[in-house]
């Protein structure tokens, strides 16, 4: 499932085309997604301009002019993309219409932003704008790792007394918003710190670390386009390239880069997902 960084690069991807630009005409093609989607859809996003594009944890939010705010989760494999338009340095023509279409927003400036979603695991809502951190899927999450809410302290605080793995504790959305398995598990291999490790053990200064190294590993993760591994595109249709600066993510087995080190990167399964890490420098 896209992590934080694959959401930006979307959310980037879409600024130029987006925001500013009128919705001319929405076409909304299947009553539901993962849920079922808002009432009047289609109508509702019809000739409503697009005042900012923002990002929340994993969600994209596009505050329009109505006073509504359209959600967009991508889920294991819904994809945005942009064609008939140059946002940046592409242009792609309007492709011709594939089954997975499932929700389409043509501009007022010619761009056509196209949600495509194979598997149907994503999701779509309208919220009002000053009612959007009430949501559902947004009231309970903790803060943004690039805002200044998430700091050294805050973190050591919330990790304290915690009988969890540091892994976990990382994942839970309601500590740091947007964190996923590929970015805990290159942040904990930076920090050098073992993931099946007790949250409450790490200490002060271990935990106010990690937060500069989470803020790295999602800053080269975003210059990078995010990581793709399956269904990832950016907007752009393009594939995201981190995935091939992974220094332990789905590299069981292999030799440890850490100069000097003579490890071999391991695979644990911790609470049903995979975690990957060389225990020779990981501690």
């Amino acid at each position: 499932m896209p992590e934080l960084p694959e959401v930006e690069t979307v959310r980037r991807g879409l600024l130029a085309v987006m925001e500013g630009a009128v919705i001319a005409v929405a076409k909304v093609n299947r009553p539901d997604l993962r849920w079922p989607l808002p009432e009047r859809m289609a109508d509702r996003l019809t000739g409503r301009r697009v005042l900012s594009l923002r990002r929340r944890s994993k969600y994209i939010l596009a505050d329009l002019d109505g006073g509504e705010t359209l959600l967009v989760h991508l889920g294991m494999s819904g994809r945005m993309l942009v064609s008939g338009a140059m946002p940046g340095q592409f242009h792609h023509d309007h492709p011709a219409p594939e089954k997975h279409d499932h929700v389409v927003l043509h501009l007022d400036n010619g761009a056509r932003v196209t949600f495509n979603d194979a598997r149907r695991f994503g999701a779509m809502d309208l919220v009002a704008t000053d009612r959007a951190d009430q949501h559902p899927l947004l009231a309970g999450l903790g803060p943004e790792p690039f805002g200044n809410d998430f700091n050294g302290p805050y973190l050591s605080a919330r990790l304290a007394g915690r009988r969890t793995p540091i892994k976990a504790a990382l994942l839970d959305q309601r500590v740091v918003a947007g964190l996923g398995n590929i970015y805990v598990a290159e942040t904990l291999y930076r920090a050098r710190v073992s993931p099946l490790r007790l949250a409450g053990d790490l200490g002060d200064p271990v935990s106010q670390g990690l937060v500069p190294v989470i803020r790295e590993v999602l800053t080269e993760a975003i210059a990078a386009g995010g990581s793709s591994l399956r269904d990832f595109r950016q907007a752009s249709g393009e594939l995201g390239y981190f995935s091939k600066h992974f220094q332990v993510y789905d590299r069981a087995g292999e030799p440890c880069e850490t100069p000097g080190c003579t490890g071999t990167i391991l695979r644990s399964v911790q609470s049903g997902r995979s975690s990957f890490w060389c225990p020779t420098c990981q501690r």
